[in-house]
């Protein structure tokens, strides 16, 4: 624990609905929705808007509608979220090299280590200033939590929200935290919450009056030591400036059940390029690949095989997998594929015949969310891309699906020739409905054309400051 408020906490607010209502005039002080628009996909981010209406992260997209009708439901940009995250970081990392991402839109900074802040006074000012750049820098809002320690700043920042700063003087932890409920702390979820509350106890302060003997008889030593001492304020843990990741993934979640093996098989294929591609964008390569198959009555299967030598070669990463999915029952139909490489390392071993030379497969079954899944590097966006699950796979078995330019998915970029560029607010019927505005202008027109008008085309996100167009 330090004696000066010099760890950092900011939590961007609503992350992906903030940057969606930002490139998108017409939906600023709007409910918007990001996540994936199909009867099985779930809620990313809400708009504190739409929060008002109940509405939250990983609530399922079906039930979203129902509280909220009126709200925008929008697909999540990834390509646009890591830019917007990237310039973030980059100003974080102008304070201190010691900076902590936690996932696109979080991070811890330790201020002392940069020399920007020793104290309370220097140290609100540092976090005063931040916002105020960000803000210049990308048209967001951030919350931020200063202490003198990581769980405390985090917990500062979510008592900021929306918008905020709060510091934690050192010496006030314990006074702060008595009032507030058990599940503020970290690692207490809905089941050990629970198993507190039937015992009596509801708050932090509860937690500290129990002791730590009854804690850990209640939950196990490792388990009722942690919470003991968090409940008293206590946090060692240092900002950890890089995280080793630990395996990279990809996963799409279907509308409809896959029955056609064919088709099973083209999936697999699919993502294991993508995988591939993002493997090589972190620089790493991979020694095992790991195949998920969530079916019909949500069983999970998973299946690895490890190489000889890591590597980021498509060719090999699909050969494995395609092996992997030879040995999975799909009778019944799947619901989610996933493709993942775990084993990282930053180096290629050349070996043409990997594939070949791999170890026998080995593998694992369970229910759904049962170990073995790969986590992407990068954390909260796996969490929130493969929550969405934005992949359409209605029509006939084995039909070759849409051409993707044709498919006008609700709140993608478009640009058109006559109109320039906007954003998609709906399709259907053969027709697609586009509102053309872009970040910084007024709210901009509505118009509808065909599906396949040949002036109009997908387009990348625009930038959220800068030159309009």
């Amino acid at each position: 624990m330090r004696a000066a408020p010099t760890i950092l906490h900011l939590d961007m607010d609503a992350f992906y609905a903030s940057v969606e209502q930002a490139s998108k005039p017409s939906l600023q002080g709007k409910a918007v929705i990001v996540g994936g628009l199909g009867p099985r996909g779930v809620v990313a981010t809400a708009s504190y808007e739409a929060r008002r209406f109940g509405v939250h992260s990983a609530m399922p997209m079906g039930q979203a509608r129902r509280l909220c009708p009126n709200g925008a439901y929008l697909i999540p940009r990834f390509s646009l979220y890591r830019q917007v995250s990237d310039v973030v970081m980059a100003m974080l990392r102008e304070l201190s090299p010691l900076v902590e991402p936690l996932s696109l839109d979080e991070a811890f900074v330790d201020l002392e280590a940069g020399g920007v802040a020793f104290d309370s006074r220097t140290a609100r000012e540092t976090g005063e200033r931040l916002r105020a750049d960000i803000r210049a820098a990308t048209g967001l809002s951030g919350s931020v939590g200063l202490a003198g320690s990581k769980m405390l700043a985090k917990v500062a920042s979510e008592e900021a929200k929306p918008a905020g700063l709060l510091l934690i003087e050192p010496g006030t932890e314990r006074e702060l935290l008595a009032p507030m409920s058990v599940r503020t702390l970290p690692g207490v979820g809905p089941a050990t919450g629970e198993h507190l509350r039937r015992a009596g106890i509801t708050t932090v302060g509860e937690l500290a009056e129990a002791g730590e003997d009854e804690l850990v008889r209640m939950v196990g030593r490792s388990a009722g030591a942690g919470l003991y001492r968090m409940a008293l304020g206590l946090d060692d843990r240092p900002v950890v400036a890089e995280r080793d990741a630990k395996s990279v993934s990809v996963e799409d979640t279907f509308d409809v059940d896959l029955h056609d093996r064919v088709r099973i098989r083209g999936e697999v294929q699919r993502l294991a390029d993508r995988c591939v591609q993002r493997l090589r964008g972190s620089g790493h390569s991979g020694r095992t690949i790991v195949l998920k198959v969530r079916r019909y009555d949500f069983s999970t299967l998973t299946r690895s095989e490890t190489l000889r030598g890591p590597t980021d070669d498509p060719a090999v990463v699909r050969e494995a997998a395609a092996r992997l999915l030879e040995g999975v029952d799909t009778t019944g139909g799947v619901r989610l594929l996933g493709v993942g490489v775990t084993g990282l390392a930053d180096y290629t071993q050349e070996d043409l015949f990997a594939q070949s030379l791999a170890a026998e497969p080995d593998g694992a079954e369970g229910a759904a969310g049962s170990g073995g899944e790969a986590a992407e590097a990068g954390g909260a966006e796996a969490e929130a891309e493969g929550a969405t699950g934005a992949r359409k796979a209605a029509g006939t078995p084995g039909e070759p699906e849409p051409s993707p330019e044709r498919r006008w998915a609700a709140g993608s970029d478009v640009r058109h020739a006559v109109y320039g560029p906007g954003w998609v607010q709906g399709s259907g019927v053969g027709r697609v409905t586009v509102r053309f505005e872009q970040p910084g202008s007024e709210p901009g027109r509505v118009r509808t054309f065909r599906v396949d008008d040949p002036e109009l085309e997908p387009s990348d996100p625009l930038p959220l400051v800068g030159e309009t167009v």
